[in-house]
């Protein structure tokens, strides 16, 4: 009998610091959009396709080093029998973001409130809350 399991196609990582006002979230906005445009794929968090040969772990880490220049250990979340993998990573506040030329014009670090308010379809808003579970 064939498996049914599924092997992540992408993965996504969110990112968090803790600011002086509290835990906030780094939000990547597309370049599809004008800044400050919201709706569906406009805001998100750092993230992309697994390329031929590459373990779901290098995809995690390339993509965030890609798009923001930042490097670091990983925390998984969600890895195995899923279509998209999901991992987190915190950061010290102030940390410097370098984003993609191309893919994103602006970025913001934002409460957790607002991450779910703008991160738009449904499954990016899922896919937070597995995150804020883990994270605690």
């Amino acid at each position: 009998m064939a498996s049914s399991a599924t092997t992540p196609g992408g993965a996504m990582v969110a990112v968090f610091s803790d600011s002086p006002a509290g835990r906030r979230f780094l939000l990547l906005h597309n370049s599809e959009f004008p800044v400050g445009e919201a709706g569906d794929w406009a805001w998100g968090f750092p993230s992309g396709c697994r390329e031929p040969g590459e373990c779901i772990d290098a995809t995690a880490a390339r993509e965030l080093d890609e798009e923001t220049g930042i490097s670091g250990d990983l925390t998984p979340v969600r890895t195995h029998d899923v279509a998209w993998a999901i991992y987190y990573l915190q950061v010290p506040w102030g940390t410097s973001i370098n984003l993609a030329p191309g893919e994103h014009n602006a970025y913001e670090w934002v409460d957790r409130d607002d991450a779910l308010s703008r991160l738009k379809p449904e499954m990016l808003g899922d896919s937070f809350q597995l995150v804020l579970k883990s994270i605690g």
